[in-house]
């Protein structure tokens, strides 16, 4: 699944007139650039949630035949529902499936997305979070055995949970990709509008969240007009 449904507020004026996804690098969409990633890794079938001009994102996708994928539409134009609120959403569509990649469609990255479907396989944990040693200001916190044990805010110090022994973990901030068990969807409590990060710290002390750590590959979040430029450079 690509979250495409985002009102794209760090990219206007563009995202005024436009949906993010398809703001283009080199003459790509960013939506075509992570089908076409995801295909790399020999996915074939993708289902995207449109909120933010969707009419753009329908026709795009129509016109193009999906760029070789089988792509399918959640309609979230009735209210963006988030990522978790979004991934709940789309649960039928993982019916009979025994785990998926989740992906933001404003990240390009080189990762090793077969690498890392392997390893999540190999450990069968309930989720594996693609993470880096890059500075930001919101991390996920893991243990020795690379298992999600919280989360830190550093610009306003707020650590989940409360009272986490933040000494003893290890910093990484998140990708934007996961690879998720089917299993997790019995698991998703919340209502209506909510986010995985909410998720995965409701979870993480009774369940297996883990690591995959791709530090030195390539990676940009093209949230803002002048990341567009930067992505230009990193991706032909």
């Amino acid at each position: 699944m690509i979250f495409s449904a985002g009102l794209g507020t760090r990219l206007q004026p563009w995202t005024d007139s436009h949906p993010k996804a398809l703001a283009e690098v080199n003459g790509k969409s960013l939506l075509q650039r992570n089908v076409l990633y995801l295909r790399e890794a020999g996915i074939h079938d993708v289902i995207i949630n449109v909120h933010h001009f969707p009419t753009q994102i329908m026709d795009s996708v129509n016109a193009s035949d999906g760029w070789g994928s089988r792509i399918t539409i959640s309609d979230e134009t009735g209210g963006l529902l988030e990522t978790g609120g979004g991934l709940k959403k789309a649960a039928w569509y993982f019916s009979g499936e025994q785990d998926f990649v989740l992906m933001n469609v404003d990240i390009l990255t080189d990762l090793n997305l077969r690498a890392m479907i392997a390893q999540h396989r190999q450990n069968t944990p309930l989720a594996t979070l693609a993470v880096t040693q890059r500075t930001t200001s919101r991390y996920f916190l893991f243990d020795e055995h690379q298992r999600l044990r919280g989360w830190e805010n550093t610009t306003t110090g707020e650590t989940r949970p409360a009272g986490a022994d933040r000494d003893s973990l290890s910093a990484r901030a998140f990708s934007g990709i996961h690879v998720i068990s089917t299993g997790l969807f019995p698991l998703l409590l919340r209502e209506g509008k909510f986010s995985m990060v909410d998720v995965y710290l409701d979870l993480c002390a009774a369940h297996t969240i883990q690591s995959f750590d791709h530090s030195g590959s390539k990676f940009i979040d093209v949230g803002k007009p002048a990341s567009i430029e930067a992505a230009g450079k990193l991706f032909g």
